[in-house]
């Protein structure tokens, strides 16, 4: 796929503050607070949401009622709930609360995927072939997407190089994958590696190549997002407020903020079905819950501008 003018007319935002994010700080959101986002966040147009992950609770006590989310965004219509799983335990937990989506992660850095999930990259490769077993066995219509992080780089290792992104891709798929991401998970992208690695993924995976994951580290998110956008990438993943970061990236500032990537999106015309004065408003909601946490984004402090129009009102 090479590069083009013309922006795709459309782009899902994937929320994942409720899992990416609030694993990362210390406040332990209640249950309650929890499914009031959810709502809010479907009321604002978001069809797309990760409401957690099923990983120990003496681990992440911050993700422990994951289930219960879960089961209640089913309740949703229309919206596609995922969930993160680090092994086939939380796979099989995921399959029996019926997820949309179950997403495995795979760190192309060897340091970082033994710190992370005590497993080679090939280990969890491996791991991907018997929870796609698990999914076929149980009939579920769950999807399984196998995201490869650190691929632009690691704060363990250094360099990683593109062949090995690549390579961990390929071997994802053929180990049963439907979908394959790619996440800048210590924020080393910059446009330029974007493009290059990104037009590689997409000649491998094809229209099996689901999502972007880009971290605000060093403040090149949003043009990394536009860079991918631009070779036609549709779905990326974002946090409300830019919450979360990575254990492994010292003074990483978070996640793409959703309301500023909702906004760029828009205003380039390039429609999300987000309302962005709600989202906004449910922003506001979320900071005021999580006092002491830092928060990012620009949007909220500049406003969106007197004249702006989404982009389906300026398509009409």
């Amino acid at each position: 796929m090479s590069l083009t003018t013309t922006l795709p007319p459309s782009a899902v935002i994937r929320e994942v503050g409720l899992r990416d994010g609030l694993q990362s700080i210390q406040t332990v959101l209640p249950t309650a607070r929890k499914i009031e986002w959810i709502h809010a966040a479907y009321a604002a147009g978001q069809r797309e949401i990760e409401v957690g992950s099923f990983v120990p609770a003496r681990l992440l006590p911050q993700l422990a009622d994951t289930a219960e989310l879960l089961a209640h965004a089913k309740t949703l219509p229309g919206l596609f709930a995922s969930v993160l799983v680090p092994n086939l335990r939380g796979a099989e937990a995921a399959l029996a609360g019926d997820a949309d989506l179950l997403l495995l992660p795979l760190s192309a850095s060897h340091a970082h995927s033994l710190a992370n999930l005590r497993k080679t990259p090939d280990e969890v490769v491996a791991e991907l072939g018997r929870i796609r077993a698990a999914r076929d066995a149980s009939g579920r219509k769950t999807l399984i997407e196998g995201g490869v992080g650190t691929a632009f780089g690691c704060t363990l290792q250094g360099e990683v190089p593109c062949t090995e992104v690549l390579r961990l891709m390929q071997a994802l798929l053929d180990a049963g994958a439907d979908r394959v991401s790619l996440a800048d998970t210590v924020g080393y992208a910059d446009p330029g590696a974007v493009s290059r690695l990104f037009e590689q993924a997409l000649k491998l995976a094809g229209d099996r190549f689901w999502c972007g994951h880009f971290h605000d580290t060093r403040g090149l998110a949003l043009a990394n997002v536009h860079a991918a956008l631009q070779l036609g990438v549709t779905r990326f993943d974002a946090s409300l407020a830019g919450i979360g970061g990575c254990p492994h990236a010292p003074g990483a500032s978070g996640n793409t903020a959703s309301e500023d990537l909702a906004f760029m999106l828009e205003a380039a015309g390039v429609s999300t079905g987000i309302d962005l004065p709600q989202l906004l408003a449910l922003r506001e909601r979320v900071a005021g819950w999580l006092v002491g946490e830092a928060t990012h984004g620009a949007l909220h402090r500049a406003g969106l501008p007197k004249h702006f129009q989404p982009a389906a009102a300026r398509s009409v």
